[in-house]
């Protein structure tokens, strides 16, 4: 398996080689259109981010949200791609707010390399913020000590 490294050099350049970014969002957005009528509908697109369990967990646990509030949630979703209030999403509508999308994210990244491969794991602390080695050890050792004196009058007692 292969890392590639995302930055935000590299989403930029995604969204800006407009044939491979518009036949990926098309390709995405056909998929989305469950009944091929060439619109997205307020349920199609929520069904979509339902899917991707994006806002009922947070980094793969679940999280209780009330019902109430995820229609919400997904309704301002929905009135962010429908531009033009029309009450559906055409692919213009759709491409247009993923390129804002990926911008964004493409902002949040900055040129800072983060491996694709690395998603889930906690970031590893500076060297300088780890407790050294040595001191963690004397820490167990304490504490293992701590443990045999507080057991040690109970069992001297039986």
């Amino acid at each position: 398996m292969g890392v590639v490294i995302i930055d935000g050099t590299t989403v930029r350049s995604f969204v800006a080689d407009e044939q491979q970014f518009k036949k990926s969002v098309d390709e995405k957005f056909a998929a989305l259109d469950v009944n091929g009528d060439g619109v997205l509908s307020r349920s199609e697109l929520r069904r979509a981010f339902e899917s991707m369990r994006l806002i009922e967990s947070d980094f793969g646990v679940d999280v209780a949200t009330p019902p109430q509030e995820l229609t919400a949630l997904y309704d301002s979703i929905f009135e962010r791609f429908d531009g033009d209030g029309s009450g559906a999403v055409d692919l213009e509508e759709f491409r247009s707010e993923m390129r804002a999308i990926m911008l964004a994210i493409a902002d949040g990244l900055g040129s800072s390399p983060h491996p694709d491969g690395d998603r889930g794991r906690r970031p590893q602390l500076p060297q300088a913020r780890r407790r050294p080695r040595g001191l963690e050890a004397r820490r167990r050792r304490r504490r293992r000590r701590r443990r045999q004196v507080v057991s040690a009058p109970v069992s001297a007692g039986r």
